[in-house]
């Protein structure tokens, strides 16, 4: 019998519009209505930063006596870390080795703003080299998205020292962000939220002042707090623990998700972080804060316990000050497995699970070290 063949277009309607609520990346979602007619009417354009988007409240605390007043409300910033490789870079398209890339930091604001910043710090990237396109064809380049992560601005305050990290849920491109929550980590430990309209943001836990990070994992919200115990958020924003206490005894919990699995990166400093509640004069004589190690453990969800890990094989973890990834080594220049990079303050720094050391990288944050392969410089 001989086979039939379907043209895209001539797709059942309900097998697009089945495809499409997949999609969660606004790049999928651009090439998705580039296919043809149908399918661009099919699924609305990616979601925009825009002016119209909804301003949060102002005052990050249901306490009276400790908030974070912003004026004139808050309102987000996207960023998008992308994977960038031109098409036909490799020789051998067969072979498993896979061709090299970039990586960038694409800022989205509501006022129609652009920039490219640095993948792990967050800063804005001033030199950016010649080599780089200035324009972006998709027929030339190949995109992939790593990652979203979010910023909380103000016209007046750019951002506020006291927020650490700002999450969108649920943050697919499908969803409307009147219909999601804006979660946000701020005085050094409180998780509060915001729904749209909200005129105050809400405590999350009135209890647990000591939260470190938080992520969506497998379209789900997740909370890690200073003890390694990670917990769930249900539609009701409910805490439901979901792993049990880690017991690390660094001062700063990472999560971060790789190759499906989910970990979290204990941080060690030189000394302990002074905490709002400290008086700033005990601390003024100490060293400056530093990392001087970490150590990594994977949750084992099937036995729910803990596995030290001492080897992410061909895996980069990348600890930024906007959000936590990993990508695969092979597919940058110059980039080596089984370490974490991670932003020190001022410095960049990789540390190699290995060798348990950590080397200084230079040039940063003036621009991206994975922006440019011939930039790169090894921590050794």
């Amino acid at each position: 019998m001989a086979e039939s063949v379907v043209e895209w277009g001539d797709l059942p309607e309900e097998l697009v519009t089945r495809i499409a609520r997949c999609l969660d990346a606004g790049i999928d979602v651009l090439r998705f209505r580039s296919v043809c007619t149908s399918w661009r009417s099919s699924i609305p354009p990616f979601r925009k930063i825009s002016p119209s988007w909804p301003r949060f409240p102002s005052v990050l605390s249901s306490e009276e006596d400790d908030f974070l007043f912003i004026p004139g409300g808050a309102f987000f910033s996207q960023r998008t870390i992308y994977r960038l490789e031109r098409v036909g870079e490799n020789p051998n398209p067969s072979e498993s080795s896979p061709s090299k890339g970039w990586m960038i930091n694409v800022e989205e604001s509501g006022h129609g703003k652009i920039r490219l910043l640095n993948p792990f710090s967050g800063l804005r990237i001033r030199f950016i080299p010649e080599s780089f396109p200035k324009v972006i064809n998709l027929l030339d380049f190949r995109i992939v998205e790593v990652t979203k992560a979010y910023k909380l601005q103000n016209s007046s305050i750019p951002s506020p020292s006291d927020v650490s990290k700002v999450a969108l849920f649920p943050n697919s491109e499908s969803i409307p962000v009147e219909e999601s929550v804006i979660f946000a980590l701020y005085h050094e430990g409180k998780l509060g939220y915001a729904k749209y309209g909200d005129e105050k943001w809400s405590l999350v836990d009135d209890h647990n002042f000591d939260y470190d990070d938080m992520m969506v994992y497998k379209g789900q919200f997740y909370v890690v707090d200073r003890w390694g115990t990670i917990s769930w958020i249900d539609s009701s924003l409910n805490l439901i623990q979901f792993s049990p206490l880690l017991c690390g005894e660094g001062s700063q919990k990472h999560l971060v998700e790789s190759c499906g699995e989910l970990y979290v990166v204990d941080r060690y400093f030189n000394r302990k972080p002074r905490r709002r509640d400290q008086n700033p004069i005990l601390h003024e004589h100490l060293p400056r804060l530093e990392t001087v190690d970490f150590r990594v453990y994977k949750l084992d969800q099937e036995w729910a316990k803990w596995v030290r890990v001492n080897n992410l094989g061909d895996r980069v973890f990348i600890l930024g000050n906007d959000c936590s990834f990993s990508v695969s080594a092979p597919e940058f220049a110059g980039c080596e497995g089984n370490q974490i990079y991670f932003a020190d303050e001022k410095h960049m720094s990789v540390f190699n699970l290995k060798t348990c050391s950590i080397g200084k990288i230079p040039h940063f944050p003036d621009y991206s070290l994975f922006c440019h392969p011939n930039l790169w410089s090894s921590p050794n």
